[in-house]
């Protein structure tokens, strides 16, 4: 007996606009490889594999054939081949796996021959993933954290990623969302059965529960953007006054000529931005134009975007040269950086003395401050470890559940002014009960049902939304769009 579960008729969709075209591409890298994988999901998976071939006797099991060009049985390439049957594959359908010799020419000729077969047609970026979640292999934030681990460009993402992956923020809100939806039956009993003294007094302890959710919802958002920062990356900006040695350490940094160094003042007119990997935290380094009073139109909107990048970043690098400090306090220090960079408002700040290398034998920097010359390499390390650690304090922890997304924090902040909603209705109740005379809590009797049950809704929907168990056809496209083709 066929145990393969079909794709789920979502509203409006008939079953012959649900029976799916089988899709193929090249999973792995682009460009000559030792190996390049070509994927096909779908219903005629099977029929190419055989047309090119291979066998499909043997699920899950690597074997090592000679494909041909059905066409005209033309050689294509010595190749490993995986047959997976559904639903026990990637995707739910039926999959194969082509690893063929990773040569453009190999992969060309074997494309070009899926493509000729009937049913079948190259895939759209993510659409293999958007069927694993159309046959409920994954979730939501399954299939983000999958983009996520795809586009890690550091172990800290790596880490975060998989722990999306394996289902952390999916238990959480799955959790949440069970808890809401156990509520409002309470709440929709309460209407439909309310001349049921069981009924309508079997949601009596609701208020507590909905007030320990909101407030495991508010922990949640109130997290400074930890897993959002981590996943777009980190920005630090570097500034100064013009000639302060920005460029130069942005170079020596990040080992690179990505910016032009010159003893002129005021060279850096625009930001030059670097992309880096400190201590696991992916991190845009940015050059600003040097901070100053000027006459000319093209520098003052340079320092507009030094100030204006400096309001956006997660931390700031302040240089001073070492030679125009002296013996000041750190104090008076503190004093001029204030006077060139602003107030304390922005983002945290790590203080250097730039251009060392200058500075009179024997001198120090003042107290938090550090000493670096991008000329000699100097204090360098020590710049790299206070940024790893001004980073790892902004990061989220190793193990713990945070937020990711910008759709996530919305979703989630649209729950809590639902229940926030509730909780107040509730609370009014309560007082104009225990005005009337009555001192019991309140319960799904007090206030008006309907609004309150609504507001229930629209927190089970808010959750929902990230875990796609609602509205689910307004965000596929985006959530897979992000997808490379061949995932």
């Amino acid at each position: 007996m066929d145990q393969r579960q079909a794709a789920p008729v979502r509203p409006g969709q008939t079953e012959l606009e649900t029976a799916p075209d089988t899709i193929f591409a090249l999973s792995s890298g682009a460009g000559r490889a030792g190996v390049a994988v070509v994927r096909l999901s779908g219903p005629a998976a099977g029929d190419a594999l055989r047309a090119l071939g291979g066998r499909t006797d043997a699920p899950r099991l690597a074997r090592l054939v000679s494909l041909r060009d059905p066409a005209d049985g033309a050689p294509l390439d010595r190749a490993l081949v995986l047959w997976f049957p559904g639903p026990k594959s990637f995707t739910g359908e039926d999959v194969v796996e082509l690893h063929l010799h990773g040569g453009p020419a190999v992969v060309e000729g074997a494309l070009t021959a899926l493509a000729a077969l009937p049913g079948l047609r190259p895939a759209e970026a993510g659409e293999f993933s958007r069927r694993a979640f159309d046959h409920g292999k994954m979730d939501f934030t399954h299939a983000e954290g999958l983009a996520d681990l795809i586009a890690a460009e550091t172990p800290a993402q790596r880490r975060q990623a998989l722990a999306q992956m394996d289902g952390c923020l999916s238990r959480l809100y799955e959790g949440w969302r069970a808890e809401l939806v156990r509520c409002l039956a309470h709440m929709e009993a309460a209407i439909d059965f309310a001349d049921e003294a069981d009924a309508a007094h079997a949601g009596a302890d609701l208020v507590p529960r909905l007030t320990a959710l909101r407030d495991a919802m508010a922990a949640h958002l109130a997290d400074s953007r930890r897993g959002e920062r981590l996943r777009d990356g980190f920005t630090v900006v570097l500034l100064g006054a013009p000639n302060a040695g920005k460029s130069s350490l942005l170079n020596a940094l990040s080992r690179s000529d990505a910016a032009i160094v010159s003893e002129i003042a005021g060279t850096t007119r625009d930001m030059v931005r670097v992309r880096m990997n400190i201590a696991g935290f992916p991190v845009t380094l940015v050059d600003t134009a040097g901070l100053r009073e000027s006459d000319d139109v093209i520098e003052r909107e340079g320092v507009r975007r030094a100030r204006a990048a400096a309001a956006a970043a997660d931390l700031a690098l302040v240089l001073v040269p070492a030679d125009t400090l002296g013996d000041i306090s750190e104090t008076e220090a503190d004093a001029r950086v204030a006077a060139l960079v602003g107030a304390t408002d922005g983002p945290a700040r790590v203080r250097l003395a730039s251009k060392a290398d200058l500075a009179a034998a024997g001198w120090g920097p003042p107290t938090g401050w550090l000493a670096v010359s991008a000329a000699t390499g100097a204090g360098l390390d020590g710049v790299s470890e206070r940024l790893a650690d001004a980073l790892g304090a902004a990061a989220p922890p190793a193990q713990g559940t945070v937020l990711t997304r910008a759709r996530h924090r919305r979703a989630v902040e649209d729950s809590l002014a639902a229940l926030d909603r509730f909780l107040a209705v509730a609370a009014a109740a309560g007082d104009g009960a225990r005005d009337g005379g009555g001192d019991d809590p309140w319960t799904p009797v007090d206030g008006d049902l309907v609004l309150q049950a609504e507001d229930l809704r629209l927190a089970v929907r808010g959750i929902g939304r990230i875990l796609g168990r609602v509205d689910v056809e307004e965000l596929l496209d985006v959530v897979f769009a992000d997808f490379c083709i061949g995932k």
